[in-house]
């Protein structure tokens, strides 16, 4: 028998009407890929969940990007009035853990083998470090965009919190319109939007598109 599609956007509006009900607000740790990709989440789950942020991408080059990314999210998260305070916790730039989750795939076309691997770093961290701080959940923005797989995210997410003890968060953020309001607030903050993921093979990839064009 064929599996059934899980629908991770519905199952997180299920939760928080659950959590709305009961008048709780667990602890979120959230994984942040970038300022626009968390300018259409952030609104959302602060009002359901106390929430810090985490900043792990030690896939984005070169190192002028990545700083530039941050950036940007401190000034969205200074900037953006939310239901309680944020906090950012920023790791240390390790760009040499991404090449060795890369080693061997660094042929693979975006979207592939090594995009997996890479979200296993970023969530293998996140999960991880929600455990050692005592959150109650954990997930990523990553699923907002229209270019990256929700049920890939959100398997590995599980894997990673069955791994570390912590729960996954589901969620498909792009859905209920939530990339449209990334785009939105994005414009309404002026926020630098990146033209490729970030790592050197997806900025190789981006390349060659436009050179074909």
């Amino acid at each position: 028998m064929a599996q059934a599609v899980r629908n991770y956007a519905k199952e997180l509006e299920g939760l928080e009407a659950t959590l709305a009900q009961k008048g709780e607000r667990p602890k979120l740790l959230l994984h942040v890929c970038c300022a626009p990709c968390a300018s259409g989440v952030l609104e959302g789950v602060a009002r359901f969940f106390q929430v810090a942020l985490v900043f792990y991408n030690p896939n984005i080059g070169p190192r002028e990007e990545y700083d530039r990314r941050l950036l940007e999210l401190k000034r969205l998260v200074g900037e953006m009035p939310l239901e309680s305070p944020v906090e950012l916790l920023e790791a240390p730039y390790d760009g040499g853990a991404f090449e060795e989750a890369a080693r061997g795939l660094e042929g693979e076309p975006e979207g592939g083998s090594r995009c997996l691997g890479c979200f296993r770093l970023r969530l293998g961290y996140t999960a991880k470090l929600a455990k050692e701080r005592g959150f109650d959940y954990f997930t990523t923005t990553l699923s907002i965009s229209p270019l990256k797989n929700a049920r890939a995210l959100n398997q590995i997410g599980e894997e990673m919190g069955r791994r570390y003890g912590v729960k996954h968060l589901p969620s498909d953020f792009k859905k209920r319109d939530g990339y449209k309001l990334s785009v939105q607030r994005s414009r309404e903050y002026g926020l630098y939007r990146q033209d490729y993921c970030g790592c050197v093979y997806s900025k190789r990839e981006r390349g060659a598109g436009e050179s074909e064009k």
